[in-house]
């Protein structure tokens, strides 16, 4: 194997049919915990992209599929899914992200697997999930962040629906995912059984609304757009400082608003009937940032986060993307990684936010070519040299 494989997931192999965003997420949050996973692309030849066009070398394909070996193989070809089912057979889990109906018309789908495979952990991530009156509609982020919700509630009170500056339906989804393919990695050890692992982009975004949600279905509220403010606690939001702007949060809570105005010598402000509270500060939101604002507009940004921290109020810059990897802290957490690849030399990647004291996750090799293992692989389950030339020429590989 070209690569050392290390890690808390080493004695794990995931074969990986996915592409676009979600699937990729979920399947490196086993790779850089150290899990086996085989890529399946396309043979070149064929003419077909995956779903990614040009953009093999750009940030986000390379940030995606990291700790991969990548094969060829023509699914569209009998000895192609053959050479599959093959792999499949020492897989311990399969990921996959096509139109619900094409894993069965392959003859890959985890009910065809599980038969010769029982220990067989599938996952399936789709738009909408994998039946019902939408199962065959495409999905795609920005579709889902408005059928479940997200669009509605972001951006400026009357502005009109906007979209979230991320995909958060895809990385939401892979991370479900992700979470779904390890408790049935777990379950399996005690049953000695796989499952089928299924999650779709409008499930996880209408995970990810948590308490905007339950707003809606427990007290039946709508919630609107709310911009910059919080939607319930407030003075929470964006103000402006002499030289930019700075996030206050959390004042909603009385002790902590008592304290951002002593900090802001604005003690004038706890006198006012109408901010009494923190359901009456929220009533009258607009009139209460706006004279936060007039004062926060005096000092700079530092001198305010200085002054606020004293205080213990909570508040924080607001970053442009160069700036949040150069923060001190985001430093010395050590999130940005650097790999090495062939083309492109010394590369930095979006590392895991979490940590493990004795296994932590690692970046061990860079996004490879499109099949840069597909020798390799096959030398491991037996394939002859002669045999691997005979499968390119007739592009099953």
């Amino acid at each position: 194997m070209s690569q050392q494989r290390r890690g808390p997931l080493a004695r794990f192999r995931i074969l990986d049919l996915t592409r676009l965003r979600s699937g990729p997420t979920a399947v490196r949050q086993l790779g850089d915990w150290g899990g086996d996973v085989i890529k399946i692309e396309t043979p070149e030849a064929l003419g077909v992209s995956d779903g990614w066009g040009d953009s093999r070398l750009g940030p986000d394909f390379q940030n995606l599929h990291r700790n991969k070996r990548s094969m060829t193989l023509n699914l569209k070809d009998p000895e192609g899914v053959a050479i599959f089912k093959k792999l499949a057979g020492t897989a311990d889990v399969i990921v996959e992200n096509f139109r619900p109906d094409v894993k069965f018309r392959l003859g890959i789908d985890y009910e065809t697997l599980r038969v010769s495979h029982p220990r067989l952990v599938y996952a399936s991530v789709s738009g909408f999930g994998q039946d019902g009156p939408y199962a065959n509609r495409p999905g795609y982020d920005q579709i889902v962040q408005g059928m479940g919700g997200l669009m509605a509630i972001t951006g400026l009170p009357g502005q009109g629906p906007v979209r979230a500056g991320i995909a958060v339906a895809d990385s939401a989804t892979g991370l479900y995912c992700a979470i779904g393919i390890l408790t049935a990695l777990l379950e399996r050890e005690e049953s000695g059984v796989g499952q089928w692992v299924q999650t779709s982009l409008l499930e996880s975004m209408i995970g990810m609304l948590d308490f905007q949600a339950a707003r809606w279905l427990i007290g039946h509220e709508v919630p609107e757009q709310a911009g910059n403010d919080h939607p319930t606690s407030i003075p929470t939001g964006v103000f402006p400082t002499s030289d930019g702007h700075i996030n206050i949060a959390g004042a909603g809570a009385q002790q902590m608003w008592e304290r951002l105005c002593k900090a802001a010598h604005a003690e004038h402000l706890l006198e006012r009937a109408e901010y009494k509270t923190g359901k009456l500060r929220s009533v009258n939101r607009v009139e209460l940032n706006r004279e936060l604002s007039e004062i926060t507009c005096q000092h700079s940004t530092q001198q305010w986060i200085e002054r606020f921290e004293a205080a213990s109020v909570a508040c924080g810059p607001i970053y442009r993307m160069d700036q949040v990897f150069d923060d001190p802290q985001t430093r010395h957490l050590g999130i940005a990684r650097q790999v090495h690849h062939p083309e492109l030399g010394d590369i930095q990647l979006v590392g895991q936010p979490v940590g493990l004291s004795r296994t932590p996750s690692e970046i061990r090799s860079a996004t490879p070519g499109r099949g840069a293992q597909t020798e390799e692989v096959l030398h491991e389950f037996g394939y002859t040299a002669a045999q691997i030339q005979d499968l390119k020429a007739r592009l099953v590989i």
